[in-house]
């Protein structure tokens, strides 16, 4: 977990600013993304101004996907990074789209039916940090904007190494630290102040986008995640900040 303690003999880890149970946490943010699944695609729009649609196009432009290749999304069940490597490989390929909320994968399958994706889509209800897939299944393992709402972030990244073929990519777009001079000031206002109210306005749930501007502070540095993906057996580790430092896409590979 990227922070734990025990309090009475009962193990805690953080939700948002909460210290809670370890038991508790996957469903406290199964409820946040229950919550939010209907609106979740058109909040990302506007919370970042879009901005998040070009994070996802770098990553994709790292990540260079090539014909012929299974990837496993994890927590990506609206479908969005899926749906961006198809179209990459022109349909010659397959996505294991892997998430632990059914709403959230329904949204992303009524999204497949209306744009007339029938073909290479796999939609998993599953754990993160427990795969139901088969040990060097995939060429590719992607998540953005999730892993820092697993409960024990580096028992999901050996996760993400054991199903990697030999040679497989590891690939992780997440909120960061700001870095860029001045601009920290700007975001935590913006985070703290102006996206919880739209959330409450537009999603008409308040709380939930508290939680989640919450559990982007909470998540480690760049270069604390770098060496957590390190332990976990990963290799030429590396990452590139975007847009100052507000997100960060990490690369790696199953050696």
């Amino acid at each position: 977990m990227t922070s734990s303690s025990r309090d009475n003999g009962t193990e805690k880890t953080h939700f948002g600013f909460q210290d809670v149970p370890v038991s508790e946490k996957a469903g406290l943010v199964r409820g946040v993304f229950d919550s939010v699944a209907e609106n979740y695609d058109l909040m990302n729009d506007l919370m970042s101004a879009g901005v998040h649609r070009l994070w996802k196009t770098a990553m994709m432009d790292w990540l260079g996907p090539r014909p012929g290749q299974h990837l496993l999304d994890v927590a990506g069940g609206t479908g969005d990074i899926a749906f961006r490597f198809l179209d990459r490989v022109k349909g010659d390929g397959k996505v294991t789209v892997l998430d632990i909320n059914h709403a959230m994968l329904s949204v992303g399958q009524d999204r497949a039916l209306d744009q007339g994706r029938f073909e290479g889509l796999q939609w998993v209800n599953g754990d993160a940090m427990k795969l139901p897939l088969e040990d060097k299944s995939v060429d590719a393992y992607t998540i953005a904007f999730g892993i820092r709402n697993v409960t024990d972030i580096p028992v999901a990244l050996k996760e993400a190494r054991r199903v990697l073929k030999p040679g497989g990519r590891f690939m992780c777009l997440e909120f960061s630290e700001v870095t860029a001079p001045g601009l920290k000031e700007f975001y935590d206002f913006y985070s703290f102040n102006i996206l919880p109210t739209i959330g409450g306005v537009v999603a008409r749930d308040k709380e939930s986008y508290q939680y989640l501007v919450e559990s982007i502070r909470k998540f480690p540095t760049a270069d604390r995640f770098k060496e957590m993906i390190i332990e976990a057996g990963l290799g030429q580790v590396k990452y590139r900040r975007l847009s100052g430092g507000i997100a960060a896409i990490h690369s790696a590979w199953r050696i």
